[in-house]
């Protein structure tokens, strides 16, 4: 458990849940597809803004192992826009130094898809800022798979569990941020968010632009983190 001592700092990672892509299009009469191209154009919109916000990490939750069960042509739109994105990107990426990290069971996705991201992740390794993206991923899961290798390693304590997450090697999660005004995780980074402060804002991922990414962090660095102390 970290120190009582009351803390104020900038946030190194933030993670957010995208939703809303759905509504979005449907408050317009619009097909879902074009919420979700919506929404990769937030991403976009997103990742080119970080350098200034002084952040390490950004992690987005952008296909969960539930969102299977969702209609098959849902999920195809969603992997075809997947794959145009890596294509369509990477190169920005690269020269941006953005360091590529997917979390999740992602090597269960198309072969050609996990050739992609092979290819963006060892091409963008040298990166200073990381874009985690979480595919197939569920945060029990997560949790269980790390608990299972501790086991087999000695041992099963809240230092070899965390020591075996898909987000080891990243700073610890500051802020949660859900848009769309639905007020819960969904399976997502529950380990990590222990501590991290949450927001859960009224937006819906298509209108998420880089100013409300600035305000939260914003609002971030006026909060007190009392890690349980007084």
């Amino acid at each position: 458990m970290k120190g009582d001592s009351l803390q104020q700092s900038r946030a190194r990672h933030v993670a957010i849940i995208m939703d809303g892509n759905g509504r979005w299009a449907k408050q317009r009469g619009l097909p879902r597809a074009v919420g979700h191209q919506r929404g990769v154009e937030a991403v976009r919109r997103l990742v080119r803004s970080l350098e200034p916000t002084g952040l390490e990490c950004l992690t987005l939750y952008a296909f969960s192992s539930e969102n299977w069960k969702r209609p098959d042509e849902e999920v195809d739109d969603l992997m075809n826009l997947m794959r145009r994105f890596i294509k369509s990107d990477l190169e920005e990426f690269v020269a941006n130094k953005v360091r590529l990290k997917i979390i999740g069971d992602w090597r269960a996705l198309a072969p050609d898809i996990v050739a992609m991201l092979e290819d963006a992740l060892a091409r963008t390794a040298e990166g200073k800022r990381t874009l985690a993206v979480a595919l197939n991923y569920g945060g029990q899961h997560e949790i269980a798979r790390a608990a299972a290798k501790a086991a087999a390693e000695g041992d099963v304590t809240i230092e070899t569990i965390a020591a075996h997450l898909d987000t080891a090697d990243l700073p610890p999660l500051d802020l949660l941020i859900r848009t769309s005004g639905e007020i819960r995780l969904s399976n997502f980074l529950l380990w990590q968010a222990a501590y991290a402060e949450m927001l859960f804002v009224e937006t819906l991922w298509p209108d998420f632009e880089p100013a409300h990414l600035a305000q939260a962090l914003d609002d971030f660095a006026r909060r007190e983190r009392r890690y349980g102390g007084r």
